[in-house]
């Protein structure tokens, strides 16, 4: 089946993302148009990136299907455990020890992809609306318990499961009707209004957007659901705001981009949490904050390169398909 552009240029743009929040997240508290820039991004950025996630996802739940899962997520993620441990400590940062199921930086993305893919067999068998309903149900019900938090990536399995699952639910029909002209108008002002409001209002708590800790941790365990479903909203009315301008046509090497958000995900973690052990970065106007803006664009794309491919293939993939490929071209070049 031949790609669809659109789901590689939205990955491309949510994986910036990613890395552009990490990049400004130390300077949220030091200035208030970062703090709103990072507020906004990540009101959305996951859930959509974990709704297209779903929308390719296949839930099939035989022996073949899950130790491919296995191969593809749990390994990558105890391999990456690992390295991360060990590049913690060679920085010096203070909390690089953590148990092996704690997961480091954000690969908790590996272990809750792994989850969803197995709660998928199950879900898929009920009624879309029904499946729907008791995920958003268990992902509010989930916050009222301290002991599901950060290990085993809990609390962000549960809470995110719904934008997985409507992924999966959904047809390319239907995502393609976020394209409309009234969408597209109605996004605009969806879009301004929440920048508007996370830079005039009082800072909120952003263990509401990361979802690992429990209603009591941030201070609201008696209406923690209602805050809960107040956040599914705003994150769905702005999943569907951003998608709705991603283009559809194929932006060549850039829309490339999005067949590799894997490892962008997995590897920009060394460089920004060395950028931040020694303080390489700093935001004191508001062109320093563009000029983050593009060194993560140059991060996604270095990244991205055929060599970090080719050195980082084995620890992601488990394969060395692209080194032959490194030397026959290499042969062919020099044959010639």
């Amino acid at each position: 089946m031949e790609r669809n552009a659109f789901f590689d240029n939205a990955k491309v743009f949510l994986i910036f993302l990613v890395v552009f929040g990490h990049m400004i997240q130390p300077f949220i508290s030091d200035s208030k148009p970062t703090e709103a820039i990072y507020m906004w991004i990540y009101t959305f950025h996951m859930p959509a990136f974990i709704l297209l996630a779903g929308f390719f996802a296949k839930g099939s739940g035989n022996k073949k299907y899950i130790w491919n899962l296995m191969k593809k997520l749990i390994i990558p993620y105890f391999i990456f455990q690992t390295l991360y441990t060990m590049y913690y400590f060679f920085i010096g940062k203070a909390d690089w020890q953590t148990g092996v199921f704690h997961p480091q930086w954000s690969l908790w993305f590996l272990f809750s992809l792994f989850s969803w893919h197995i709660l998928l067999v199950l879900f898929k068998r009920i009624p879309a609306g029904w499946s729907i309903a008791l995920s958003i149900f268990i992902g509010v019900f989930v916050g009222y318990f301290g002991e599901i938090g950060h290990s085993f990536s809990l609390s962000r399995t549960f809470v995110f499961f719904p934008f997985f699952l409507i992924g999966y639910w959904l047809t390319v029909d239907q995502i393609m009707l976020v394209k409309t002209r009234k969408v597209k108008a109605a996004s605009i002002a969806v879009m301004v209004t929440l920048f508007a409001l996370a830079y005039t209002l009082p800072a909120v708590d952003t263990g509401w957007l990361l979802a690992s800790q429990s209603y009591s941790n941030l201070g609201v365990e008696s209406f923690g659901g209602i805050v809960r479903l107040l956040v599914y909203v705003v994150a769905a009315v702005m999943t569907v705001s951003i998608l709705a301008w991603i283009p559809k046509r194929n932006l060549g090497w850039i829309s490339k981009l999005g067949t590799r958000t894997l490892y962008v995900y997995l590897l920009h973690g060394f460089i920004v949490q060395f950028l931040r052990q020694f303080d390489l970065l700093s935001v004191n106007h508001w062109f320093d904050v563009v000029g983050i803006a593009g060194l993560s664009a140059l991060i996604v794309i270095v990244l991205s390169s055929k060599p970090i491919l080719t050195i980082s293939q084995p620890l992601i993939e488990g394969r060395l398909a692209k080194v032959p490929s490194l030397f026959n071209h290499h042969h062919k070049g020099t044959s010639s």
